[in-house]
Protein backbone atom coordinates (compact mmCIF):
# COMPACT_ATOMS: atom_id res chain seq x y z
CA UNK A 1 0.00 0.00 0.00
CA UNK A 2 1.35 3.38 -0.89
CA UNK A 3 2.21 5.72 1.53
CA UNK A 4 -0.45 8.19 2.52
CA UNK A 5 0.42 11.68 1.05
CA UNK A 6 0.56 14.21 4.49
CA UNK A 7 -0.69 17.79 3.72
CA UNK A 8 0.57 21.36 4.95
CA UNK A 9 -1.74 23.01 7.31
CA UNK A 10 -1.30 26.83 8.75
CA UNK A 11 -2.13 27.40 12.13
CA UNK A 12 -5.09 29.14 12.09
CA UNK A 13 -6.42 26.40 9.87
CA UNK A 14 -5.90 23.83 12.53
CA UNK A 15 -7.88 26.20 14.78
CA UNK A 16 -11.07 25.76 12.88
CA UNK A 17 -11.08 21.37 14.00
CA UNK A 18 -11.73 22.15 17.42
CA UNK A 19 -14.83 20.63 18.40
CA UNK A 20 -15.33 16.72 19.19
CA UNK A 21 -17.04 16.02 15.48
CA UNK A 22 -14.16 17.84 13.74
CA UNK A 23 -11.10 17.35 16.05
CA UNK A 24 -7.21 18.52 15.46
CA UNK A 25 -3.89 19.03 17.30
CA UNK A 26 -0.88 20.20 16.71
CA UNK A 27 2.60 17.43 18.51
CA UNK A 28 5.47 18.77 17.68
CA UNK A 29 4.78 20.47 13.98
CA UNK A 30 2.81 17.47 13.28
CA UNK A 31 -1.27 17.60 12.59
CA UNK A 32 -3.19 14.59 13.80
CA UNK A 33 -6.71 14.26 12.57
CA UNK A 34 -8.07 12.76 15.96
CA UNK A 35 -12.03 12.73 15.39
CA UNK A 36 -12.69 8.89 15.07
CA UNK A 37 -9.96 7.80 17.54
CA UNK A 38 -11.68 10.76 20.61
CA UNK A 39 -13.85 7.70 21.75
CA UNK A 40 -11.03 5.57 22.14
CA UNK A 41 -8.55 7.52 23.90
CA UNK A 42 -7.48 5.50 26.89
CA UNK A 43 -7.74 8.96 29.08
CA UNK A 44 -11.28 9.91 28.29
CA UNK A 45 -12.78 12.64 25.45
CA UNK A 46 -12.58 15.29 28.35
CA UNK A 47 -8.33 15.51 27.90
CA UNK A 48 -8.82 16.12 23.91
CA UNK A 49 -11.58 18.24 23.77
CA UNK A 50 -10.16 20.87 26.51
CA UNK A 51 -9.90 24.39 25.22
CA UNK A 52 -6.11 24.00 25.43
CA UNK A 53 -5.91 20.49 22.74
CA UNK A 54 -8.81 21.28 20.63
CA UNK A 55 -6.99 23.05 17.77
CA UNK A 56 -4.54 24.13 19.13
CA UNK A 57 -0.82 23.14 19.51
CA UNK A 58 -0.73 20.46 22.15
CA UNK A 59 3.21 19.80 22.24
CA UNK A 60 3.46 20.51 25.86
CA UNK A 61 -0.23 18.63 27.32
CA UNK A 62 1.15 15.61 24.93
CA UNK A 63 5.03 15.32 26.88
CA UNK A 64 3.35 15.80 30.33
CA UNK A 65 1.42 12.89 29.89
CA UNK A 66 2.93 10.47 26.94
CA UNK A 67 6.22 9.21 26.06
CA UNK A 68 7.34 10.20 22.65
CA UNK A 69 7.14 6.24 21.51
CA UNK A 70 3.11 6.44 21.42
CA UNK A 71 3.55 8.96 18.55
CA UNK A 72 5.42 5.97 16.71
CA UNK A 73 3.16 2.91 17.45
CA UNK A 74 1.40 2.33 14.09
CA UNK A 75 -1.83 2.47 15.08
CA UNK A 76 -1.26 6.24 15.97
CA UNK A 77 1.13 7.29 13.66
CA UNK A 78 -1.77 6.55 10.85
CA UNK A 79 -3.62 9.93 12.60
CA UNK A 80 -1.46 12.04 11.24
CA UNK A 81 -2.65 13.99 8.46
CA UNK A 82 -0.44 16.77 8.01
CA UNK A 83 2.14 19.44 9.09
CA UNK A 84 2.61 23.35 9.89
CA UNK A 85 3.77 25.20 6.96
CA UNK A 86 7.87 26.59 7.54
CA UNK A 87 7.97 24.55 10.64
CA UNK A 88 9.82 20.92 11.12
CA UNK A 89 9.80 18.34 13.95
CA UNK A 90 12.56 18.98 16.69
CA UNK A 91 11.86 16.32 18.71
CA UNK A 92 12.88 12.26 18.09
CA UNK A 93 12.85 9.29 20.40
CA UNK A 94 15.43 6.88 20.28
CA UNK A 95 18.02 6.96 17.71
CA UNK A 96 19.26 3.49 16.84
CA UNK A 97 22.90 3.00 17.89
CA UNK A 98 23.12 6.67 18.61
CA UNK A 99 24.86 8.10 21.84
CA UNK A 100 22.85 10.29 23.94
CA UNK A 101 22.90 13.81 24.30
CA UNK A 102 21.05 14.04 27.87
CA UNK A 103 24.39 15.15 30.18
CA UNK A 104 25.49 12.42 31.97
CA UNK A 105 23.28 9.69 30.58
CA UNK A 106 26.77 7.97 28.98
CA UNK A 107 29.93 7.65 30.90
CA UNK A 108 32.68 10.58 30.46
CA UNK A 109 34.68 8.76 27.72
CA UNK A 110 31.81 8.74 25.48
CA UNK A 111 31.33 12.20 26.29
CA UNK A 112 32.04 14.69 23.64
CA UNK A 113 35.27 16.74 24.27
CA UNK A 114 36.74 14.50 26.88
CA UNK A 115 39.30 12.15 27.59
CA UNK A 116 39.97 9.31 29.22
CA UNK A 117 43.27 7.02 29.18
CA UNK A 118 41.54 4.05 30.08
CA UNK A 119 40.07 3.70 26.01
CA UNK A 120 41.52 2.96 22.71
CA UNK A 121 39.85 3.95 19.72
CA UNK A 122 39.13 0.37 19.25
CA UNK A 123 37.26 0.54 22.74
CA UNK A 124 35.01 3.52 20.92
CA UNK A 125 34.72 1.21 17.52
CA UNK A 126 33.55 -1.88 19.70
CA UNK A 127 31.11 0.23 21.52
CA UNK A 128 29.58 1.53 18.81
CA UNK A 129 29.45 -1.92 17.25
CA UNK A 130 27.47 -3.42 20.33
CA UNK A 131 25.50 0.00 20.66
CA UNK A 132 23.88 -0.96 17.07
CA UNK A 133 23.61 -4.65 17.88
CA UNK A 134 21.73 -4.11 21.31
CA UNK A 135 18.84 -1.38 19.67
CA UNK A 136 18.44 -3.55 16.64
CA UNK A 137 18.56 -6.63 18.21
CA UNK A 138 18.45 -6.87 21.92
CA UNK A 139 16.25 -3.94 22.75
CA UNK A 140 13.22 -5.23 21.11
CA UNK A 141 13.24 -8.44 22.67
CA UNK A 142 13.51 -7.25 25.69
CA UNK A 143 10.54 -5.11 25.90
CA UNK A 144 8.46 -8.05 24.94
CA UNK A 145 9.97 -10.61 27.10
CA UNK A 146 10.49 -8.78 30.04
CA UNK A 147 6.50 -8.47 30.28
CA UNK A 148 5.45 -11.83 29.11
CA UNK A 149 7.88 -13.42 31.37
CA UNK A 150 8.98 -15.88 28.58
CA UNK A 151 12.71 -16.56 28.17
CA UNK A 152 14.89 -14.16 25.58
CA UNK A 153 13.85 -15.48 21.98
CA UNK A 154 16.39 -18.05 20.63
CA UNK A 155 17.02 -15.76 17.31
CA UNK A 156 18.63 -13.22 19.41
CA UNK A 157 21.16 -16.16 21.62
CA UNK A 158 22.07 -16.98 17.81
CA UNK A 159 22.38 -13.34 16.63
CA UNK A 160 25.15 -12.92 19.75
CA UNK A 161 27.06 -16.19 19.15
CA UNK A 162 27.47 -14.84 15.38
CA UNK A 163 29.17 -12.24 16.80
CA UNK A 164 30.69 -14.54 19.47
CA UNK A 165 29.63 -12.09 22.44
CA UNK A 166 28.83 -14.99 24.84
CA UNK A 167 32.73 -15.91 24.73
CA UNK A 168 33.44 -12.54 25.13
CA UNK A 169 31.26 -12.11 28.45
CA UNK A 170 33.73 -14.11 30.14
CA UNK A 171 36.45 -12.01 29.57
CA UNK A 172 39.58 -12.13 27.78
CA UNK A 173 40.96 -15.75 28.17
CA UNK A 174 41.86 -18.92 25.68
CA UNK A 175 38.57 -19.80 25.14
CA UNK A 176 38.36 -16.90 22.36
CA UNK A 177 41.18 -17.88 20.21
CA UNK A 178 40.37 -18.11 17.11
CA UNK A 179 37.10 -16.64 17.15
CA UNK A 180 35.87 -13.78 14.82
CA UNK A 181 35.13 -10.78 17.58
CA UNK A 182 31.88 -8.62 16.85
CA UNK A 183 32.68 -9.07 13.39
CA UNK A 184 36.32 -8.79 13.40
CA UNK A 185 36.51 -5.50 15.03
CA UNK A 186 38.47 -6.22 17.66
CA UNK A 187 41.26 -8.95 18.13
CA UNK A 188 40.74 -12.38 20.87
CA UNK A 189 44.17 -11.64 21.53
CA UNK A 190 43.52 -7.63 21.92
CA UNK A 191 40.19 -8.18 23.46
CA UNK A 192 40.51 -6.82 27.36
CA UNK A 193 38.45 -6.18 30.15
CA UNK A 194 37.14 -2.71 28.96
CA UNK A 195 35.62 -3.95 25.94
CA UNK A 196 33.84 -6.87 28.66
CA UNK A 197 32.51 -4.19 30.22
CA UNK A 198 31.01 -2.08 27.14
CA UNK A 199 29.31 -4.80 26.31
CA UNK A 200 27.94 -5.39 30.28
CA UNK A 201 27.07 -1.87 30.16
CA UNK A 202 25.96 -1.53 26.51
CA UNK A 203 23.67 -4.88 27.61
CA UNK A 204 21.84 -2.89 30.52
CA UNK A 205 20.35 0.14 28.11
CA UNK A 206 17.91 -2.25 27.62
CA UNK A 207 16.32 -1.28 31.13
CA UNK A 208 14.91 -4.94 31.44
CA UNK A 209 16.11 -6.50 34.72
CA UNK A 210 14.92 -9.89 34.33
CA UNK A 211 15.54 -10.41 30.75
CA UNK A 212 19.07 -8.94 31.61
CA UNK A 213 19.48 -11.75 33.66
CA UNK A 214 17.76 -14.36 31.08
CA UNK A 215 20.42 -13.27 28.55
CA UNK A 216 22.18 -16.41 29.93
CA UNK A 217 23.91 -14.60 32.92
CA UNK A 218 23.82 -18.21 34.05
CA UNK A 219 26.80 -18.54 31.27
CA UNK A 220 28.45 -15.34 32.58
CA UNK A 221 28.84 -17.32 36.43
CA UNK A 222 28.13 -21.12 36.13
CA UNK A 223 30.83 -21.93 32.74
CA UNK A 224 33.86 -19.95 33.99
CA UNK A 225 34.12 -22.99 36.46
CA UNK A 226 34.48 -25.29 33.66
CA UNK A 227 37.02 -23.13 31.94
CA UNK A 228 39.26 -22.40 34.41
CA UNK A 229 38.90 -25.97 36.56
CA UNK A 230 37.03 -28.93 34.16
CA UNK A 231 39.30 -31.54 32.18
CA UNK A 232 40.31 -30.74 28.92
CA UNK A 233 37.78 -33.31 27.71
CA UNK A 234 34.70 -32.40 29.29
CA UNK A 235 35.72 -28.72 28.36
CA UNK A 236 35.51 -30.14 24.32
CA UNK A 237 32.44 -31.57 25.10
CA UNK A 238 30.22 -28.99 26.42
CA UNK A 239 31.92 -25.30 25.68
CA UNK A 240 31.20 -25.51 22.41
CA UNK A 241 27.59 -25.76 21.98
CA UNK A 242 27.64 -23.00 25.03
CA UNK A 243 29.33 -20.02 23.62
CA UNK A 244 27.08 -21.39 20.00
CA UNK A 245 23.80 -20.35 22.08
CA UNK A 246 22.71 -23.91 21.52
CA UNK A 247 22.83 -24.91 25.45
CA UNK A 248 22.72 -23.11 28.46
CA UNK A 249 24.72 -23.88 31.91
CA UNK A 250 23.86 -22.25 35.29
CA UNK A 251 25.58 -21.65 38.69
CA UNK A 252 24.03 -23.43 41.33
CA UNK A 253 25.39 -22.67 44.79
CA UNK A 254 22.81 -20.81 47.03
CA UNK A 255 20.03 -22.91 49.18
CA UNK A 256 17.08 -22.15 51.29
CA UNK A 257 19.28 -22.89 54.37
CA UNK A 258 22.26 -21.33 52.93
CA UNK A 259 22.46 -18.12 50.85
CA UNK A 260 25.68 -15.99 51.57
CA UNK A 261 26.74 -18.67 53.88
CA UNK A 262 28.81 -21.26 51.06
CA UNK A 263 30.31 -23.04 53.94
CA UNK A 264 26.96 -24.05 55.07
CA UNK A 265 25.71 -25.49 52.07
CA UNK A 266 23.94 -28.80 52.78
CA UNK A 267 23.52 -30.36 49.39
CA UNK A 268 25.61 -34.15 49.41
CA UNK A 269 27.62 -35.56 46.85
CA UNK A 270 28.75 -39.18 47.74
CA UNK A 271 31.03 -41.62 45.68
CA UNK A 272 29.63 -44.68 44.47
CA UNK A 273 30.88 -47.95 45.64
CA UNK A 274 33.20 -48.67 42.46
CA UNK A 275 34.10 -45.03 42.90
CA UNK A 276 33.37 -43.75 39.08
CA UNK A 277 30.44 -41.70 40.22
CA UNK A 278 29.12 -39.41 42.23
CA UNK A 279 25.29 -39.39 43.44
CA UNK A 280 23.89 -36.35 44.38
CA UNK A 281 21.10 -35.13 46.61
CA UNK A 282 19.56 -32.19 47.71
CA UNK A 283 18.07 -28.46 46.66
CA UNK A 284 19.18 -25.23 45.08
CA UNK A 285 17.03 -21.88 45.22
CA UNK A 286 17.49 -18.72 43.30
CA UNK A 287 19.47 -20.31 40.87
CA UNK A 288 19.25 -17.94 37.55
CA UNK A 289 18.81 -19.66 33.99
CA UNK A 290 18.25 -22.90 35.90
CA UNK A 291 14.36 -23.42 34.23
CA UNK A 292 15.95 -23.93 31.20
CA UNK A 293 19.72 -25.10 31.53
CA UNK A 294 21.43 -27.97 30.09
CA UNK A 295 24.07 -28.17 32.60
CA UNK A 296 24.19 -27.27 36.35
CA UNK A 297 27.78 -25.88 38.11
CA UNK A 298 26.94 -27.38 40.95
CA UNK A 299 28.76 -26.93 45.00
CA UNK A 300 28.11 -29.81 47.04
CA UNK A 301 29.52 -31.86 50.37
CA UNK A 302 31.79 -34.12 50.30
CA UNK A 303 33.68 -36.30 52.43
CA UNK A 304 36.82 -34.32 52.21
CA UNK A 305 35.29 -30.34 51.93
CA UNK A 306 32.81 -28.71 49.28
CA UNK A 307 33.14 -29.96 45.91
CA UNK A 308 32.12 -28.45 42.52
CA UNK A 309 30.57 -30.41 39.82
CA UNK A 310 29.13 -30.28 36.67
CA UNK A 311 25.44 -31.63 36.13
CA UNK A 312 24.17 -32.61 33.12
CA UNK A 313 20.06 -32.23 33.42
CA UNK A 314 18.93 -35.68 33.22
CA UNK A 315 17.20 -38.63 35.57
CA UNK A 316 16.61 -37.29 39.07
CA UNK A 317 16.96 -33.28 38.37
CA UNK A 318 13.45 -31.26 38.76
CA UNK A 319 13.71 -27.36 38.32
CA UNK A 320 10.71 -25.44 39.35
CA UNK A 321 9.98 -21.64 38.49
CA UNK A 322 10.01 -19.34 41.71
CA UNK A 323 8.35 -15.94 40.47
CA UNK A 324 9.90 -13.32 42.01
CA UNK A 325 10.03 -9.20 41.78
CA UNK A 326 11.59 -9.11 38.32
CA UNK A 327 10.26 -10.92 34.81
CA UNK A 328 10.35 -14.87 34.93
CA UNK A 329 11.85 -14.27 32.02
CA UNK A 330 15.00 -14.90 33.99
CA UNK A 331 14.96 -18.19 34.61
CA UNK A 332 15.07 -18.43 38.53
CA UNK A 333 14.71 -21.98 39.59
CA UNK A 334 14.46 -24.14 42.75
CA UNK A 335 15.77 -27.41 42.11
CA UNK A 336 16.41 -30.57 43.19
CA UNK A 337 18.48 -32.94 42.89
CA UNK A 338 17.45 -36.84 44.05
CA UNK A 339 19.80 -39.51 44.02
CA UNK A 340 21.32 -37.95 40.79
CA UNK A 341 24.08 -39.76 38.94
CA UNK A 342 27.41 -37.54 37.73
CA UNK A 343 30.42 -39.60 36.41
CA UNK A 344 33.71 -38.39 38.33
CA UNK A 345 35.40 -37.03 35.64
CA UNK A 346 32.69 -33.99 35.75
CA UNK A 347 34.42 -32.98 39.17
CA UNK A 348 35.92 -29.28 39.08
CA UNK A 349 39.13 -28.50 40.61
CA UNK A 350 40.29 -31.01 43.30
CA UNK A 351 38.22 -32.81 45.63
CA UNK A 352 37.24 -30.54 48.77
CA UNK A 353 38.89 -27.90 46.83
CA UNK A 354 34.93 -26.76 46.12
CA UNK A 355 36.19 -23.31 48.32
CA UNK A 356 38.56 -22.10 46.29
CA UNK A 357 36.81 -22.70 42.61
CA UNK A 358 33.59 -20.99 43.84
CA UNK A 359 35.35 -17.85 45.88
CA UNK A 360 37.76 -17.39 42.25
CA UNK A 361 34.42 -17.30 40.91
CA UNK A 362 33.15 -14.51 42.59
CA UNK A 363 35.15 -11.45 41.82
CA UNK A 364 33.75 -11.66 37.85
CA UNK A 365 30.62 -12.06 39.10
CA UNK A 366 30.58 -9.09 41.40
CA UNK A 367 32.78 -6.73 38.88
CA UNK A 368 29.81 -7.87 36.56
CA UNK A 369 27.35 -6.55 38.82
CA UNK A 370 28.87 -3.27 39.22
CA UNK A 371 28.99 -2.62 35.10
CA UNK A 372 25.74 -3.42 34.86
CA UNK A 373 24.24 -1.70 38.68
CA UNK A 374 26.23 1.69 36.83
CA UNK A 375 24.93 1.70 33.86
CA UNK A 376 21.42 1.20 35.35
CA UNK A 377 21.70 4.02 37.47
CA UNK A 378 22.76 6.54 34.31
CA UNK A 379 19.66 5.47 32.83
CA UNK A 380 17.80 6.73 35.71
CA UNK A 381 19.66 10.03 35.96
CA UNK A 382 18.42 10.08 31.54
CA UNK A 383 14.82 9.20 32.55
CA UNK A 384 14.59 11.89 35.46
CA UNK A 385 16.59 14.83 33.68
CA UNK A 386 14.06 14.19 30.34
CA UNK A 387 10.80 14.24 32.63
CA UNK A 388 12.13 17.03 35.19
CA UNK A 389 12.40 19.61 32.09
CA UNK A 390 9.07 18.38 30.09
CA UNK A 391 6.97 17.83 33.13
CA UNK A 392 5.24 21.45 34.18
CA UNK A 393 4.53 21.62 38.15
CA UNK A 394 2.95 24.65 39.77
CA UNK A 395 2.86 26.49 36.45
CA UNK A 396 6.65 26.49 35.55
CA UNK A 397 8.74 23.00 34.89
CA UNK A 398 9.31 20.19 37.68
CA UNK A 399 13.22 21.43 37.21
CA UNK A 400 12.88 24.54 38.65
CA UNK A 401 12.23 23.06 41.83
CA UNK A 402 15.50 22.83 44.27
CA UNK A 403 14.71 19.92 45.75
CA UNK A 404 14.08 17.88 42.59
CA UNK A 405 17.95 19.28 41.23
CA UNK A 406 19.15 18.42 44.59
CA UNK A 407 17.64 14.85 44.01
CA UNK A 408 19.26 14.32 40.34
CA UNK A 409 22.67 16.18 41.28
CA UNK A 410 22.96 13.05 43.97
CA UNK A 411 22.08 10.70 41.08
CA UNK A 412 24.83 11.92 39.19
CA UNK A 413 27.85 12.67 41.90
CA UNK A 414 26.78 8.43 42.87
CA UNK A 415 27.56 7.58 39.67
CA UNK A 416 30.28 9.34 38.69
CA UNK A 417 32.38 8.00 41.62
CA UNK A 418 30.86 4.58 40.97
CA UNK A 419 32.12 4.75 36.98
CA UNK A 420 35.45 6.25 38.41
CA UNK A 421 35.85 3.71 40.78
CA UNK A 422 34.72 0.84 38.34
CA UNK A 423 36.94 1.58 35.40
CA UNK A 424 40.17 2.34 37.83
CA UNK A 425 39.40 -1.72 39.15
CA UNK A 426 39.41 -2.66 35.61
CA UNK A 427 42.92 -1.10 34.85
CA UNK A 428 43.69 -3.47 37.62
CA UNK A 429 42.10 -6.46 35.98
CA UNK A 430 43.74 -5.96 32.48
CA UNK A 431 47.08 -5.86 34.74
CA UNK A 432 46.57 -9.00 36.26
CA UNK A 433 46.76 -12.61 36.22
CA UNK A 434 43.63 -14.60 37.01
CA UNK A 435 45.48 -15.63 40.46
CA UNK A 436 46.57 -11.76 41.05
CA UNK A 437 42.87 -11.06 40.95
CA UNK A 438 41.79 -13.24 43.45
CA UNK A 439 44.63 -12.28 45.82
CA UNK A 440 44.59 -8.45 45.38
CA UNK A 441 41.29 -7.75 43.88
CA UNK A 442 38.66 -9.84 46.28
CA UNK A 443 38.51 -7.11 49.06
CA UNK A 444 37.94 -3.61 46.18
CA UNK A 445 35.43 -5.55 44.36
CA UNK A 446 33.43 -6.24 47.41
CA UNK A 447 33.79 -2.80 48.38
CA UNK A 448 32.58 -1.42 45.07
CA UNK A 449 29.71 -3.77 44.50
CA UNK A 450 28.16 -2.75 48.18
CA UNK A 451 28.73 0.73 47.34
CA UNK A 452 27.64 0.74 44.05
CA UNK A 453 24.42 -1.48 44.84
CA UNK A 454 23.51 1.04 48.29
CA UNK A 455 23.66 3.85 45.57
CA UNK A 456 21.61 1.94 43.28
CA UNK A 457 18.68 1.94 46.37
CA UNK A 458 19.08 5.77 46.78
CA UNK A 459 18.89 6.35 43.41
CA UNK A 460 15.67 4.44 42.75
CA UNK A 461 14.00 5.98 45.79
CA UNK A 462 14.70 9.51 44.18
CA UNK A 463 13.80 8.41 40.66
CA UNK A 464 10.08 7.39 42.65
CA UNK A 465 10.30 10.90 43.59
CA UNK A 466 10.90 12.73 40.95
CA UNK A 467 7.90 10.86 38.97
CA UNK A 468 5.52 10.65 41.52
CA UNK A 469 2.70 8.58 41.09
CA UNK A 470 4.16 7.50 37.35
CA UNK A 471 7.16 5.81 38.85
CA UNK A 472 5.08 3.39 41.00
CA UNK A 473 3.36 2.70 37.54
CA UNK A 474 4.17 -0.49 35.18
CA UNK A 475 2.99 1.56 32.10
CA UNK A 476 3.78 5.09 30.82
CA UNK A 477 5.93 7.84 31.87
CA UNK A 478 7.38 6.19 34.73
CA UNK A 479 7.61 2.44 33.63
CA UNK A 480 11.21 2.09 33.58
CA UNK A 481 11.71 4.11 36.78
CA UNK A 482 8.92 1.71 38.46
CA UNK A 483 10.97 -1.41 36.50
CA UNK A 484 14.44 -0.06 38.01
CA UNK A 485 12.69 0.59 41.73
CA UNK A 486 10.83 -3.18 42.04
CA UNK A 487 13.54 -5.11 40.69
CA UNK A 488 17.40 -2.94 42.17
CA UNK A 489 17.64 -4.91 45.23
CA UNK A 490 18.74 -8.32 43.35
CA UNK A 491 21.98 -6.26 42.61
CA UNK A 492 22.59 -5.77 46.30
CA UNK A 493 22.17 -9.36 46.89
CA UNK A 494 23.07 -11.51 43.66
CA UNK A 495 27.10 -12.43 44.28
CA UNK A 496 26.63 -11.74 47.69
CA UNK A 497 24.42 -9.40 50.19
CA UNK A 498 26.39 -6.27 50.47
CA UNK A 499 27.02 -6.10 54.62
CA UNK A 500 28.57 -9.77 53.81
CA UNK A 501 30.97 -8.16 51.10
CA UNK A 502 31.45 -4.69 52.83
CA UNK A 503 32.20 -6.87 55.84
CA UNK A 504 34.82 -8.98 53.49
CA UNK A 505 36.31 -6.19 52.52
CA UNK A 506 37.14 -5.23 55.47
CA UNK A 507 38.82 -8.39 56.10
CA UNK A 508 40.75 -8.52 53.31
CA UNK A 509 41.95 -5.45 54.79
CA UNK A 510 43.18 -6.34 58.28
CA UNK A 511 44.62 -9.28 56.58
CA UNK A 512 46.92 -6.91 54.82
CA UNK A 513 48.08 -4.98 58.05
CA UNK A 514 51.55 -4.72 58.62
CA UNK A 515 52.07 -5.86 62.64
CA UNK A 516 54.22 -3.07 63.26
CA UNK A 517 51.26 -0.49 62.52
CA UNK A 518 50.76 1.61 65.77
CA UNK A 519 49.35 4.61 65.95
Amino acid sequence: MAARELKEFTLEEVAQHNKPGDLWVVIDSKVYDLTQFKDLHPGGIAVLIDKGVAGKVATDAFYGLHRHEVLERPQYKRLQIGTIKAQKSVIFGRKIGELSQVPYAEPTWLSPGYHSPYYSDNHRQFQKAVRLFVDEVVYPDAQLREEDGKRPSQVVFDKMADMNLHAMRLGPGKHLKGRVLMGGIVKPEEFDYFHGLIITQELVRCSARGYGDGMLSGNVIGLPPVLNFGSPELQARIVPDILAGKKFICLAVSEAVAGSDVMGLQTTAVLSEDGKEWIINGTKKWITNGTFADYFTVACRTDDGLTVILVERGPGIETRQIKTSYSTSAGTAYITFDNVRVPTSNTLGEVGGGSFVILSNFNHERWSVCCSSTSAQRMMIEECLKWATQRKAFGKPLISQPVIRAKIAAMIARTESMQSWLESITYQMTHMTYKQQSQKLAGPIAFLKSYSTRCAQDTARDAVQVFGGRGITKTGMGKFVERYYRTVTFDSLLGGAEDVLADLGVRQAIRAMPKNAKL
